[in-house]
């Protein structure tokens, strides 16, 4: 072989040598996907700017598939399906329900969730140190984050001494809340009305009810049916006149009179963490759950005039911000 041949051989032999995988090749021209279950635009976008942050840049490294049934559960285990259907590389699912369909659609394709209140009571995982399966990512003590929102409440409206409650039941974790919340609130001296509601179609005739057991304010649990419609029910709450506490910030900005809830940002920048972690190659069982380190208590002043309330300065100067 004279030395011309030779050089051309090594470098070929080199060439073969150094060449990625089929796999890994793929991956150099094909972004990731991920899948969106469940979740908000504005939470989307939480998490869109978090992984832009992280280095990803969409359209090149990283593609949303994003299925949300706005509110209604009814076709959220096909959306899961079709998620998996897709072969996307994660799942970020928010709220039990989003998860739960998301778990019976894979056993397989990591899943990261968010909003997702006490994973090993329903089901989900081992242990938050040692998630075991396929899905990792945050909860919230939803438990303890709706009876601070009740005292929140209470504090706020110190003359309030009847407090009506929306729930829906085919939350998975509405009725141990409601349990905690009717226990609450005997120790306050306040009657709690419980209404169940599994529909928007219910709202009229839910807030009937509220006049007519002459309630004094509302507290809605977090879910994505009240999240969806929250406008629409703030609206409702300063029609007939009930200061209407709500979980995430969003409903403040919708026109609740107060918000409490863990930092939606910081939520989904947890949640954008996770997501590159098992992209570059971590499996969900090896990662612990994390629970929040930083909530947002909003009050709507402008919703407060409107109602003819004045917020007490102690409750006003707690504030993570105010709405005016």
């Amino acid at each position: 072989m004279n030395r011309v041949g030779r050089r051309q051989f090594l470098l070929a032999a080199g060439g073969l040598l150094l060449a990625p995988s089929g796999a890994q090749a793929q991956r150099a021209t094909k972004p990731y996907r991920v899948g969106v279950l469940q979740t908000e635009e504005s939470q989307k976008a939480l998490l869109q700017q978090s992984l832009r942050e992280l280095g990803y840049v969409e359209g090149r490294d990283i593609v949303f598939e994003t299925r949300n049934t706005e509110g209604r559960s009814g076709r959220l285990d096909d959306f899961a399906l079709d998620l998996v259907r897709l072969k996307v590389d994660v799942i970020v699912a928010a709220n039990p329900a989003g998860v739960l369909s998301a778990k019976r659609a894979t056993a397989t394709i990591p899943i990261v969730m968010t909003n997702t209140p006490d994973p090993v009571q329903l089901g989900l995982v081992a242990s938050l140190a040692r998630p075991g399966g396929n899905i990792t990512g945050t909860t919230t003590l939803t438990v303890d984050l709706s009876i601070k929102q009740l005292d929140l409440l209470k504090e706020a409206i110190p003359q309030a001494s009847r407090i009506a409650l929306l729930w829906n039941p085919d939350n998975p974790w509405h009725r141990a809340t409601v349990k905690g919340l009717q226990a609450r609130s005997g120790s306050l001296g306040l009657k709690l009305q419980a209404l169940e509601v599994r529909e928007p179609d219910a709202f009229d005739s839910a807030f009937h009810s509220m006049t007519t057991e002459r309630a004094q304010a509302l507290l809605v649990l977090a879910d994505p049916m009240t999240f969806f419609n929250r406008r629409r029910l703030a609206d409702l709450a300063i029609k007939h006149r009930l200061p209407m506490m709500g979980s995430l910030r969003d409903y403040a900005e919708a026109g609740s009179i107060m918000s409490f809830w863990a930092d939606t940002a910081d939520v989904f920048r947890r949640a954008a963490s996770y997501v590159d972690r098992i992209l570059k190659g971590a499996k969900p069982s090896d990662l612990p759950i994390e629970q929040p380190t930083k909530y947002e208590f909003v009050i709507n002043l402008k919703t407060a005039k409107a109602l003819g309330i004045a917020i007490p300065q102690s409750v006003l100067l707690r504030a993570d911000r105010v709405i005016e």
